[in-house]
């Protein structure tokens, strides 16, 4: 668990998130070093280093709708530590973390990467619709610096780029029920989640066309499918 003293990380983390999100050209909400810092303080965070102290990765805990909904947030892994079973591993602790903090709580994500699908998976997590996750204005209010914000509330935030995940310790697959779904279903999920992209996509340019608006940032909708 990351403690004050790792607050020394903070903006080394939060430049990687953007590198990151710069270089699969995915639209994230913008994390500033001043927040990383604070879920320190709080005890909401996960981080991982090296023995000799130099950074490896990151992961917090954000809370909406009073408790009730908690998501693990802000998954970053150093590029020299990639493909090695880090994000697993720091997305298993949080996922205890947060059951230990707030064991009533639903935990849910959004993500665009079945990489993280599958972490999920693992770990119990069930794909949802929007309708399930945590309706609370403050948690959609962290969508407006995402590169595709326009698309979800255009969608009236039933649907976006990013896939939901919902883990309801009340009502919920065990894990291996659902691991061994994602590893039937794997390519059925990437293919439904290229062609939802692509209709996004197909649906913005039409709109271009008719000259009821453009988005703000074509590139990006483009290198997200």
């Amino acid at each position: 668990m990351a403690t004050p003293e790792d607050k020394k990380y903070a903006v080394v983390i939060t430049d990687e998130m953007e590198a990151s999100a710069n270089a699969r050209g995915t639209g994230i909400a913008r994390r500033t070093p001043e927040y990383v810092s604070q879920k320190m303080d709080e005890g909401k965070a996960v981080i991982a280093l090296t023995p000799q102290n130099d950074w490896v990765g990151f992961c917090y805990i954000e809370t909406w709708s009073h408790g009730e909904y908690v998501a693990n947030s802000g998954l970053i892994v150093a590029p020299a530590f990639r493909k090695s079973g880090v994000a697993k591993s720091i997305k298993k602790r949080i996922f205890e973390l947060s059951r230990q903090k707030y064991p009533e709580a639903k935990l849910f994500g959004l993500t665009t990467g079945l990489a993280v699908m599958k972490i999920n998976s693992d770990l119990g997590y069930e794909p949802v619709t929007y309708s399930e996750l945590s309706q609370d204005e403050a948690f959609w209010a962290g969508c407006k610096s995402c590169v595709n914000y326009d698309i979800l509330m255009s969608k009236e935030r039933n649907n976006c780029m990013c896939t939901a995940m919902l883990y309801d310790p009340k009502d919920h697959y065990e894990p291996e029920e659902t691991k061994q779904f994602f590893k039937e279903k794997a390519k059925g999920l990437e293919r439904l989640m290229r062609i939802k992209q692509l209709k996004f996509l197909r649906s913005f340019l039409k709109k271009e066309k008719s000259g009821a608006g453009k988005p703000k940032s074509f590139l990006h909708y483009f290198f997200n499918f």
